[in-house]
């Protein structure tokens, strides 16, 4: 979500004068929207000596079932609760419900932020 700032009016309707213009580190960004299918990332550039890598697509997901990790390939999107319309654009955010070859698990990393993805395996219904 782009981060406009404060709202230019108060409560009662008066007009609030910005105090200073925006900084740098005042700036947001549009959202990753992490897709299932060929691994594909982007570097961008945060706040220090730092870099984020981004995931714009992957099919690969780190699984947990109890105390075992293991790599499973993600087949889509069963449920994402943040939007009803990414469970169908195949988008993956933190949260989301995915189908992997280890079994559904939901998503425990932001992949937009951190650049992989982290999954704990759920009891299928």
């Amino acid at each position: 979500m782009k981060d406009q700032g404060r709202s230019k009016r108060k409560r009662t309707g008066g007009r609030l004068k910005p105090s200073s213009n925006k900084k740098r580190y005042q700036l947001g960004r549009e959202p990753a929207a992490t897709t299932v299918g060929e691994p594909r990332f982007q570097t961008i550039d945060s706040r220090g000596n730092n870099e984020k890598l981004r995931t714009l697509s992957t099919n690969v997901a780190q699984v947990a079932d109890g105390g075992e990790v293991t790599q499973a390939d993600i087949e889509g999107v069963i449920d994402n609760p943040s939007n009803v319309n990414y469970a169908r654009r195949n988008i993956i955010t933190k949260g989301s419900i995915i189908d992997t070859s280890a079994g559904r698990a939901r998503v425990t990393s932001r992949p937009g932020q951190d650049g992989q993805v982290n999954a704990v395996v759920v009891a299928e219904e």
